[in-house]
């Protein structure tokens, strides 16, 4: 492999050529119609603010509380998932396998990932 002066002057994070393949980002917490119909409900009470402020304050209080309620609702959904994924699984047992260690290791990334996310917000 040769070296690629340009490429490792590049800032890291820095979006690569159409050549190199991208690995996909994370997992959207919500689908998009979700997020769609709140981003939408939102943009009413924004448009409808001048004409009517306390019902657009009203329309956007509302579209907050369903989006973190459905956020609340994903993120316990994937914490379900993850801790089935290992919950039942014991690391000392003598039957463990290297298979199993894997399963806690991509389990604790997800976790350390979302975990992140959350903390970016």
């Amino acid at each position: 492999m040769m070296y690629d002066q340009t490429r490792a002057q590049q800032p890291a994070g820095q979006n690569r050529g159409s050549s190199e393949r991208r690995t996909p980002g994370p997992e959207p917490l919500l689908p998009s119609s979700e997020r769609d119909k709140v981003l939408q409900r939102l943009r009413h009470a924004l448009n409808t603010f001048a004409d009517t402020p306390h019902d657009a304050l009203q329309e956007a209080e509302s579209a907050y509380d369903e989006a973190t309620a459905q956020l609340v609702s994903a993120l316990a959904a994937r914490r379900e998932l993850l801790r089935a994924g290992w919950a039942d699984q014991d690391p000392e047992s003598p039957s463990g396998s290297a298979s199993d260690s894997e399963e806690f290791r991509n389990a604790l990334r997800q976790y350390r990932e979302i975990t992140q996310r959350l903390l970016q917000l």
